[in-house]
């Protein structure tokens, strides 16, 4: 989950991406050597701080935004920059901002950014640089190819977490199947979860400031976290001490807010789970068998439901016979057939992944 900061920024860069019309308008900004302030929202806190220039009101083009850099005021864009509403436009934010920078343009949009919720934009004309401001956060645009090694190099990482997730995954497959499963071994793979899901963050910002040019690594991204949310749900929901849908989705939030010492150290996470205070890290565990049902082909959700509420944990429903599970209210024989044999099956690759 990211934070409100770091979520205004992607929104922020998304805007700003290659593919889009206000890239196209920037680009052809640095090209001709030149610089802009650019404001992407024409609020009235927008209008509060503007002095000057004269209203337009038509519709964005990135020739149009080029031609209006020529001058030295400020460009109010919509806050969806479809329409250029303003231009040589002087902003007074207040003076008494905190701002890190030290050119005036940048100055200026350090502080319209503090002091109104909007992204701003400033084009060096000396580095050649464009820079996004939004609340308190700044990013300096770096080029597509830059951008792409950074995303390239974290899908590899991904990779390699995703492969020792899936480990830890089928490890725990085979020990909830012999009733070994021990409060470490749930955590471990809640810990291996969380990283996995982590570094996919940082990859979903890289596909956002590519844009188009993100197109591949957007997929590659899909592929490698097939299924990853849902085993981290389901494993949640076997272990925690309180088997609701609503406390799951707690402790799902309260696992992604962690800080990553506090995710390394397991009885952080196991006290996510509500287990006794001081839990032995040691101490059994017995699933109740979401994930392992849910990995049955077309199992409803509703029959899961229904046979975990009637047994309780996975090995008293795995030890229950097709009849004993057709005569379960709301499980005809066709779904205690497909859930027998499809736990049989799993039992069989589980224990074989364990000893290949």
């Amino acid at each position: 989950m990211l934070d409100e900061g770091r979520a205004h920024m992607i929104e922020a860069l998304a805007a700003v991406a290659p593919g889009r019309p206000l890239r196209g308008g920037l680009d052809r900004i640095l090209q001709a050597g030149k610089g802009a302030l650019i404001v992407v929202g024409d609020g009235p806190e927008v209008l509060d701080i503007c002095s000057g220039g004269f209203l337009l009101d038509a519709e964005f083009s990135p020739q149009r935004l080029y031609e209006l850099a020529k001058m030295d005021g400020a460009i109010i864009l919509a806050p969806d920059a479809s329409r250029i509403a303003r231009a040589n436009v002087h902003l007074v934010p207040n003076p008494n901002l905190a701002t890190t920078e030290t050119g005036t343009r940048h100055r200026t949009a350090e502080r319209v950014a503090r002091a109104v919720d909007v992204p701003v934009i400033a084009v060096s004309e000396d580095l050649a640089v464009i820079t996004v401001y939004r609340g308190g956060v700044k990013r300096a645009l770096d080029p597509v190819a830059r951008v792409l090694g950074r995303a390239n190099q974290a899908l590899q990482t991904l990779e390699r977490y995703r492969d020792r997730l899936a480990a830890v995954t089928n490890s725990l497959s085979a020990l909830e199947v012999e009733d070994l499963v021990t409060t470490r071994d749930a955590v471990t793979v809640l810990q291996r979860a969380e990283m996995v899901r982590r570094i996919a963050d940082e990859v979903d910002g890289y596909t956002v400031e590519l844009g188009t040019d993100g197109r591949l690594v957007h997929l590659q991204l899909e592929e490698l976290m097939g299924g990853v949310d849902d085993d981290r749900r389901h494993v949640i929901r076997d272990y925690l001490a309180d088997d609701d849908e609503g406390a799951s989705e707690g402790a799902v939030r309260a696992l992604s807010s962690l800080s990553t010492e506090r995710l390394l150290d397991p009885r952080s996470v196991a006290a996510i789970l509500h287990l006794p205070a001081g839990t032995d890290v040691d101490a059994s565990l017995v699933p109740r068998g979401h994930r392992l049902l849910a990995k049955v082909p077309r199992l409803p959700q509703a029959a899961v439901d229904v046979l975990i509420g009637r047994y309780g944990n996975l090995q008293k429903l795995m030890r229950a016979t097709v009849e004993d599970l057709e005569a379960v209210a709301g499980i005809d024989g066709t779904t205690a057939r497909l859930v027998k044999e499809g736990l049989a099956r799993l039992t069989e690759s589980s224990i074989l992944d364990s000893y290949s």
